[in-house]
């Protein structure tokens, strides 16, 4: 079986690293499974080299259990940052109004077997760490070579080279029993998947400044040398807009986003004056935010996109399937983005490996969609229903809202919060959830239905 990923972001190095953790792992036990003993995979990405772009990202349990799971930790514990809270204040002021906890109660919580704890990292140490342990295990990442179109009935790919030194030149054509677009929101397996109506994400309405600040910077003003502590995660709540601050690169640096209102289309930016404009966004709050604003002395500005749910992520030929942000592009409000996109590669390397040959491999791609458009789809709705409980004006509902969380941010127990980062319930719904068990459990009912219909 060969397979070739499109994109070697989080996501295509993260399905790269499980197919062959699934090959390796599975069949030990089915010696007569010798004809598809390891999928042949192949990686194309279309920068010259691994980005360094992108600032902290989260890698919350339900990433973190697969993770540790495939041998990634030696690469990237020594890279990350674990919470023990998350504490969201209020925006003029800084007053704490709500707080969710994080380690050691979430990572053992939701341990289980192994070990399933709480971390943040720079994306580009993420990205290297998966890096590291992809071509640890074999597999070949083809840089400089961008994909132009994506053939589903036959499984081709067309690409042409990106530049860089001597890698990419020239154009190509790779065909692949299975082709993993995990080309992010402008996927061109997307539009092989759907069709004449692709269904790209979309802006919405939102824009995010980000930022990262060296600590020293930081420590060296009594405003905001408090934001250092590596154990507490900062969110600022007000109207329409949100700050979130947290230490990343093992606590080296500050990440800082700051969400607001933005109607102008992206193509009308300009980066030069995102600076200025981003202190505009925010005079009026808490101090510790102004200051915090006034050290940084370069930003990006970034639209916030969201895909809309799919009705299908496999080609008619069961030659494409999408996974990550180029199936379920989410806004960043519950810290599951990248998360979603391991646990895809998780569930997808499951089923393939589940296969007792290659006629099952629509019957598993069938059952991977049906798994992972459900979960995802709900994930994007949590994700864009808390942005909206961030972001609510000064005024009765935003009062409710900070009653509703006074329990948890008073250290006192509590069994629901409005924040569905601190909300029990839902930290169990996305932070329990092992898509490996979850892919195996549903294989063996499909199973189970075939065999009772033969």
């Amino acid at each position: 079986l060969t397979i070739l990923i499109i994109g070697a972001g989080i996501c295509g190095l993260s399905t790269a690293i499980a197919l062959h953790h699934h090959h390796h792992h599975h069949h030990h036990h089915h010696h007569q499974h010798h004809q598809h003993q390891r999928p042949h995979i192949t990686i194309i990405e279309q920068s010259p080299a691994l980005s360094e772009i992108g600032a902290g990202v989260q890698i919350p349990p339900n990433a973190t259990r697969l993770l540790l799971r495939w041998g990634v930790g030696r690469f990237l514990r020594r890279h990350v940052v674990e919470p023990h809270a998350s504490v969201f204040r209020r925006w003029c002021d800084g007053a704490v109004v709500g707080r969710a906890g994080l380690m050691p109660e979430i990572g053992g919580w939701f341990a289980g077997e192994g070990e399933a704890p709480y971390w943040v990292v720079h994306r580009a140490d993420y990205q290297a760490a998966l890096y590291q342990r992809a071509r640890e295990v074999g597999v070949e990442v083809l840089f400089g070579r961008r994909v132009v179109g994506v053939e589903e009935g036959a499984g081709r790919v067309r690409w042409v080279g990106s530049g860089g030194e001597g890698e990419g030149e020239g154009e190509g054509v790779m065909v692949a029993d299975l082709v993993v677009a995990a080309d992010g929101i402008y996927s061109e397996g997307r539009k092989a998947v759907l069709g004449d109506k692709d269904q790209p994400p979309v802006l919405t309405g939102l824009a995010a400044y980000r930022a990262t600040i060296p600590a020293e910077r930081i420590k060296s003003e009594p405003e905001t040398t408090w934001m250092l502590d590596n154990n507490i995660q900062n969110g600022w709540l007000g109207p329409a807009r949100h700050v979130v601050t947290y230490t990343i690169t093992g606590g080296e640096a500050v990440n800082v986003v700051l969400i607001h209102p933005e109607p102008s289309d992206p193509s009308t930016w300009k980066q030069e004056t995102a600076l200025d404009d981003m202190k505009k966004q925010f005079v009026g709050w808490d101090r510790s935010v102004t200051k915090l604003i006034s050290l940084i002395d370069k930003t990006l500005k970034w639209p916030m996109m969201a895909g809309q749910s799919l009705e299908r992520w496999v080609s008619e030929s069961n030659k494409v399937v999408i996974i990550g942000d180029a199936a379920h592009a989410m806004l960043p409000f519950m810290g599951q983005g990248a998360a979603q996109a391991v646990e895809d590669g998780a569930s997808l390397a499951t089923l393939i490996s589940s296969m007792s040959s290659r006629s099952e491999l629509p019957a598993a791609l069938r059952v991977f969609q049906e798994l992972r458009i459900a979960r995802t789809a709900q994930v994007q709705q949590a994700s864009f229903v808390n942005g909206r409980i961030f972001h609510f004006p000064d005024g009765p509902e935003q009062r409710a809202r900070d009653e509703a969380m006074r329990a948890e941010a008073e250290g006192r127990h509590y069994i629901q919060s409005p924040n569905g980062l601190s909300d029990p319930t839902t930290q169990i719904w996305l932070y329990s959830h092992d898509a490996e068990v979850e892919a195996r459990k549903a294989w063996e009912r499909e199973m189970r239905e075939k065999s009772a219909k033969l």
